[in-house]
């Protein structure tokens, strides 16, 4: 299980990202990256993140960036706990992940995403790399999944896809996002993050006329992503995708 749905007393995972000096990701495997970071809730520290560059040709707008947020089981300083579920598990390894520059930041222990903090290392990719602004895609599971909605909510010219899964978000604001594509998944038995959290938000779409589309796996508890990106549709609906 990767985690349960945290309560809203958690503090904030808030940070602000300092510019990255000296990291090259290596095509083909995923290197760590870190920041010096800067946090409303306590001293300055480090955010460590990965980041995962294709080993084919570039293409000539630059890569479709796929931005990662892990859940509440993989918070913490050990950066390899990130690579346990989603896109860090298959980079490297899956034909699909061949056409994305992924980052997958971590999370402090204890703490809450902070999508401004996600926002800024957003930016400095793609002032770093070679990424194509128009394709920006973000998913997110359990805890990620409720930031992956906050940043529809907070930024919805930023990205050209989203993918919520098993997350739950605020439904009173879906017309700010309705014309961003999004796919959600959820599992109809998770009792972590209840399936009344995805269901909310699709119906609020729907009302507004908004881009979305909906699975609901049958008879699965929390874990609806390792089905969700072993699918190579996902990433092929993804690409289709562009602002």
């Amino acid at each position: 299980m990767c985690c349960r749905l945290l309560p809203a007393t958690l503090s904030i995972c808030a940070f602000m990202i300092a510019p990255l000096k000296g990291e090259t990701p290596v095509p083909g495997t995923l290197t760590k990256s870190s920041a010096d970071v800067k946090s409303d809730q306590g001293p300055p520290g480090k955010l460590g993140y990965w980041t995962y560059l294709p080993k084919g040709e570039k293409p000539q707008a630059g890569w479709p960036l796929l931005v990662f947020l892990h859940g509440a089981g993989e918070r913490g300083t050990d950066l390899e706990l990130v690579k346990k579920h989603g896109p860090p598990r298959l980079a490297g390894h899956s034909t699909e992940m061949e056409s994305f520059l992924m980052i997958a930041p971590q999370c402090p222990t204890g703490r809450w995403w902070d999508t401004v903090a996600v926002k800024d290392l957003i930016d400095q990719t793609l002032a770093s790399q070679p990424v194509d602004p128009k394709r920006i895609y973000i998913t997110g599971i359990s805890m990620g999944g409720f930031a992956t909605w906050n940043l529809l909510k907070e930024h919805p010219g930023l990205m050209a896809a989203a993918v919520p899964i098993c997350g739950a978000g605020d439904p009173g604001t879906a017309s700010r996002f309705k014309s961003v594509p999004i796919w959600a998944f959820h599992g109809d038995k998770d009792e972590a993050v209840p399936v009344r959290g995805s269901v909310d938000m699709v119906e609020a779409l729907k009302k507004v006329d908004g881009n979305i589309r909906f699975t609901l796996y049958e008879g699965v508890t929390h874990d609806s992503w390792t089905r969700t990106y072993a699918n190579p549709e996902l990433y092929k609906w993804l690409l289709e995708q562009k602002k």
